[in-house]
């Protein structure tokens, strides 16, 4: 029933300047950066940067709430011209609150509202790096359809790595 109760209270809304200590939490977390593509912040000015350069002009990024307080964020990028009926999926969560079902919900949120949001849009795409098996187990949780593995895909970090394609489409059925 506890958890019954905080899932209700998972929602999405804007991140602004006034939010930075709590992304300050998962941005200088190393374990939650490990498979990101930015590197740990180590300064409350450097997530402050984020906010203002990353976050504010982004056309879909998103806080994940649990009671209106930011614990992670989550965002769809959209792609243009020929590629403009696909979107990238991205999210990050504090490690505090990994293997609790929060990012799954998020996910649900985000495949059942940009569609109605983004009418172009056919196609939400996820690249998760082969070694995060947490993230694939959310994406799964949450309707996706593993497409399989691009080999030696993208450098991050310094190392070439495998990825993971999952997609969720316009035409899928809608998430509970």
């Amino acid at each position: 029933m506890e958890n019954e109760k905080k899932m209700s209270e998972i929602t999405l809304r804007p991140l602004d300047y006034l939010d930075v200590d709590d992304v300050m939490v998962w941005v200088t977390d190393d374990r939650v950066s490990k498979y990101c593509r930015w590197e740990t912040y180590t300064s409350r000015e450097a997530a402050m940067n984020y906010i203002k350069d990353i976050v504010i002009p982004h056309p879909w990024l998103k806080a994940i709430c649990l009671d209106n307080r930011p614990i992670g964020a989550i965002s769809v990028a959209p792609n243009s011209g020929e590629d403009r009926c696909r979107g990238e999926l991205g999210y990050v969560l504090g490690s505090k609150y990994w293997g609790q079902g929060i990012a799954t919900k998020a996910v649900k949120i985000v495949a059942n509202c940009i569609f109605n949001e983004w009418p172009y849009l056919e196609r939400l795409e996820a690249l998760v790096d082969l070694e995060n098996i947490g993230s694939q187990r959310v994406l799964e949780k949450a309707g996706f359809q593993k497409e399989g593995v691009l080999r030696k895909y993208c450098i991050r970090k310094g190392r070439t790595r495998d990825m993971v394609m999952y997609s969720f489409l316009s035409i899928d059925p809608k998430l509970e």
